[in-house]
């Protein structure tokens, strides 16, 4: 039996990165061999000499949203609550958050999201955001685990909308706002798809730089996109791992996309995935389909060990938190024993951890 405290590790909370550093490829990478567990401290401009000249690298191209929005209750049962109760009233003085995870329909335009503080807000209220309120939504769904279900009102332009008021949804462990170069910082340079509610963090790194250097030495890439939502960061309830479930995540894959990853496994060259969620788009299709199949979808694969891999060869990615489904993925990849000892050396050494931090290569 698998357990989630199976991939628990001691992290000083001084060790979570809270900034991204002043240049991208300046972050340290820990090199691990999942033939040995052998371990090399290294750079990450160190990545393109590290591939091979035949690797085919894969990206996810999905880009942030300002996905968090503040604002208040509104509406007459919100009314009713503050009349009839002192403590309630207190409550609507204050602001509201929701986080905005994944589109449900565009027409009309619904979303499922997290809502804090949660617990008050039923079926039926009015949320309302930005000055004189822009954007109005009612919550018309409860999840099973808190979630809300909301419908936004008719606005001209939902996005661009977003774009003004909306915040970009660093995660609950920086502990500060975001700020105007979280708009950069936390986007891969080579986001293009709209839709995630988080950076794909292995991606952080890359520069146009790094990316030519690739090139430049004849390493074939790829991009698909899978928009990172709650299935990537949701917490395990559930002690034992096979009993958890994840959400499901938006994906795609390119007619281009899969004939090259396809030729490339035909061939004998090595699949380097950029991060965990490409990691996930690429088995999950390879899974349901046999073979990395075109098209688009939602990808709901739990990978943790005892998974078989068939498409990813090596893999470039972000150290995680203790007892999340992103390390079980590495375990799955690395082996656990591998892996967590990579864990505690990386701690030793003062890596940087988390989104804004350094990364690993596996090979």
């Amino acid at each position: 039996m698998v357990l989630v405290s199976d991939f628990d590790y001691h992290l000083p909370p001084e060790r979570i990165a809270q900034a991204p550093l002043a240049h991208r490829e300046m972050s340290r990478m820990l090199r691990l061999s999942r033939r040995d567990g052998h371990l090399e401290d290294l750079q990450f401009r160190d990545l393109p000499e590290l591939l091979r000249p035949d690797d085919l690298a894969v990206f996810n191209n999905t880009r942030v949203f300002p996905a968090r929005l503040y604002g208040h209750r509104s509406g007459a049962r919100a009314q009713r609550l503050s009349e009839n109760n002192p403590a309630a009233r207190d409550f609507l003085k204050g602001r509201i958050e929701v986080l905005l995870t994944r589109q449900v329909s565009a027409q009309p335009n619904e979303w499922e999201c997290l809502v804090r503080p949660g617990r008050k807000i039923g079926i039926g209220e009015r949320l309302s955001f930005g000055r004189n309120d822009e954007l109005v939504a009612e919550v018309i769904a409860r999840g099973t685990f808190g979630e809300r279900q909301v419908r936004f009102e008719l606005v001209p332009d939902f996005f661009s909308l977003l774009n003004r008021i909306g915040h970009i949804p660093l995660p609950p462990y920086i502990a500060r706002e975001d700020d105007l170069s979280d708009r950069e910082r936390y986007q891969t340079v080579y986001a293009r798809e709209l839709g995630s509610v988080a950076a794909p963090t292995a991606g952080l790194h890359f520069t146009p730089g790094i990316l030519a250097r690739l090139h430049e030495r004849g390493i074939e890439t790829a991009e698909v996109t899978l928009h990172v939502g709650l299935g990537t960061f949701q917490p395990v309830r559930e002690e034992e791992v096979g009993k958890n479930k994840l959400h499901s995540e938006k994906y795609s894959i390119s007619e281009n996309a899969a004939e090259k990853i396809n030729r490339a496994q035909e061939d004998g060259r090595r699949i380097v995935a950029v991060g965990t969620t490409t990691v996930r788009t690429l088995e999950y299709s390879a899974q349901i389909f046999g073979r990395v199949q075109p098209g688009s979808g939602e990808a709901d694969l739990f990978i943790y060990p005892g998974f078989q891999f068939r498409v990813v060869g090596a893999l470039l990615t972000n150290f995680h938190l203790p007892k999340s489904t992103l390390l079980m993925l590495v375990c799955a990849f690395a082996e656990a024993e591998h892996a967590l000892t990579a864990y505690r050396h990386a701690v030793e050494q003062r890596y940087r951890f988390y989104s804004y931090g350094d990364c690993m290569f596996i090979e």
